[in-house]
């Protein structure tokens, strides 16, 4: 039975791709046609709410198919016509779908950091381009020891990409950990949290090199769900039953945009303890938030009793 709710789940999902994929693809190809400023706008609105569109259609599907508590806390003063960055934990693929679901129509729509590579995914990386999704073109250091001449170039890039988000509210997901959260993970990198594992302050660094004068404000959000974190077919079949997302809007500091990462070693020192301080609180914060679900859990009457 769980079987067959998660693959009816996938296929509504998938279905809804293909969906919202022809209009998406549609305005964008007459963007490109015609880039006119005014027509230009125009097609941006319409793809964002197409995107806000696809997303409300996913969260009517997963309201369909499953049971899902949602804990939102301190949405209250979010602002759609506004510029954010958004870092928040990560431990499952269904964070994404869950995030776009908490967000939609409460900020601009959720846009995310992209490998270059991942552009040629049926669909939903042609889908991801039209919606100006920042592909980004990272060099590794062996590359740049052989080409000098290329260092800086994939940050310049994304700067570039990333200008017209000036002339839209945008919102840009970032997670900070690179990676999904394991215990062998943990382990691995020798992690000081209890439920993170440490932040990798470059990615950050990149993000505020190539967006920092765009951006407004910081959304620090902390995504937890009750019991283990669902994998995405976990979610499709039904295993989450409530998530907790917990929003805390912080400055950009001036600071965070002038440094040179790769070059300035006191700026790289001082950005990694901001975000070890900002990594604590969060860690504690999970803790505080676990522990209030399994009391009130232990308060529920087990079955049968009244």
């Amino acid at each position: 039975m769980v079987t067959a709710k998660g693959a009816f789940t996938t296929l509504l999902l998938v279905l809804n791709v293909i969906f919202w994929f022809v209009p998406i693809i549609t305005v964008a190809l007459g963007r490109l046609l015609v880039p006119v400023e005014g027509w230009t706008d125009t097609a941006n609105r319409w793809l964002m709410a197409l995107g806000e569109n696809w997303i409300t259609c996913n969260k009517g599907i997963l309201g369909l198919t499953q049971t899902i508590t949602w804990d939102i806390r301190g949405a209250e003063h979010l602002r759609k016509r506004e510029w954010y960055l958004v870092i928040s934990n990560h431990q499952s693929g269904a964070d994404i779908l869950m995030l776009q679901a908490a967000f939609n129509r409460k900020i601009p729509f959720l846009k995310f950091f992209i490998k270059q590579k991942l552009i040629w995914v049926p669909l939903l990386g042609q889908a991801w381009w039209a919606m100006d999704m920042p592909f980004m073109k990272r060099y590794t250091r062996e590359f740049l020891a052989k080409h000098p001449e290329m260092r800086g170039q994939d940050l310049e890039t994304t700067r570039q990409a990333c200008e017209k988000f000036r002339r839209v509210p945008t919102a840009v997901i970032n997670f900070l950990e690179g990676t999904r959260f394991s215990v062998e993970k943990q382990a691995e990198r020798q992690s000081p949290y209890r439920y993170l594992l440490p932040p990798r302050a470059g990615g950050i660094a990149f993000v505020f090199g190539a967006m920092g004068n765009i951006l407004h404000s910081l959304l620090d959000v902390t995504i937890v769900y009750d019991g283990s974190a669902p994998t995405l077919w976990d979610l499709c079949c039904g295993r989450a039953s409530r998530v907790v997302v917990h929003i805390h809007e912080r400055k950009i500091e001036h600071w965070l945009m002038q440094g040179d990462y790769a070059e300035d070693e006191a700026f790289r020192e001082r950005l990694q303890q901001w975000l070890a301080a900002i990594w604590a609180d969060k860690d504690e914060l999970i803790a505080s938030i676990r522990e209030e679900s399994e009391n009130a859990a232990s308060r529920q009457p087990a079955p049968g009793m009244t």
